[in-house]
């Protein structure tokens, strides 16, 4: 069975994670994050992109500083950034499996499906950094979506995110209790967000993690995950 082509990939990583408002315009998809973070905030060139002036100028319209997402082929881009002193940032993978081979029904009360969020999983989100800003993109995320709470021990061990967008589902916004760390939470999330994405009807389960966190890829690659492409971004001054 074929993995999705990166193309399906990105597309729905940009579906179940939207900005606030996305424009194309002269070469570039310009995002409009609201301050929900990189993702929803750096242009993609459409092709081979367009004038970098261009898309500068709107994002600093929108207040925010210059920020680029680029794909393995934009390497042409990638260069001329980096040559006007652009940083390279956070390069991540995106990686995907069947939902058959992932999916497990979670023990007895160990992994709920819940949307809209409750307060407790608000308060593990925004102990990980994870505020308004990013639930308000969960908010814009069109159905089916739902969020998930792991319990272990009949403590609230951890929280995710996850959506659809046709045959993918993508998970987003996973964050482990620090105590409950190293005690399967991440696998329980993983196998409990194909179960509910199974029975959605999705084929896929996607992610994006980035390179650095070794943890959590190796997580992923011994549940049978592939990579299937990566990104990384470059960021100019203010």
């Amino acid at each position: 069975m074929s993995l999705p082509a990166a193309a399906a990939l990105f597309a729905a990583l940009d579906a179940t994670w939207p900005a606030q408002a996305t424009e194309e315009r002269d070469g570039w998809r310009l995002r409009d994050g609201g301050g929900g973070g990189k993702r929803v905030s750096a242009a993609s060139p459409l092709g081979a992109g367009g004038d970098i002036a261009i898309a500068e100028a709107s994002m600093r319209a929108w207040g925010t500083r210059p920020l680029f997402r680029l794909r393995p082929e934009d390497d042409a881009l990638d260069a001329a950034l980096a040559a006007r002193g652009y940083r390279l940032l956070d390069p991540t993978l995106i990686m995907a499996a069947p939902v058959a081979q992932l999916a497990a029904k979670p023990p007895h009360v160990s992994l709920f499906d819940i949307w809209p969020p409750l307060a407790i999983m608000r308060d593990i989100w925004a102990a990980g950094g994870i505020t308004a800003p990013r639930l308000a993109v969960m908010e814009r995320a069109a159905w089916p979506k739902s969020g998930l709470i792991a319990r272990i021990d009949d403590r609230v061990a951890g929280v995710g995110f996850c959506a659809m967008d046709g045959p993918v589902a993508m998970l987003h916004a996973v964050e482990v209790v620090p105590v409950m760390r190293r005690r399967g939470v991440g696998a329980l999330m993983l196998r409990g967000a194909a179960h509910w994405a199974r029975a959605q009807g999705a084929e896929w389960l996607a992610l994006a993690v980035t390179e650095a966190n070794s943890a959590a890829r190796a997580l992923y690659a011994g549940a049978g995950m592939e990579v299937v492409t990566r990104y990384h971004y470059r960021e100019g001054e203010e």
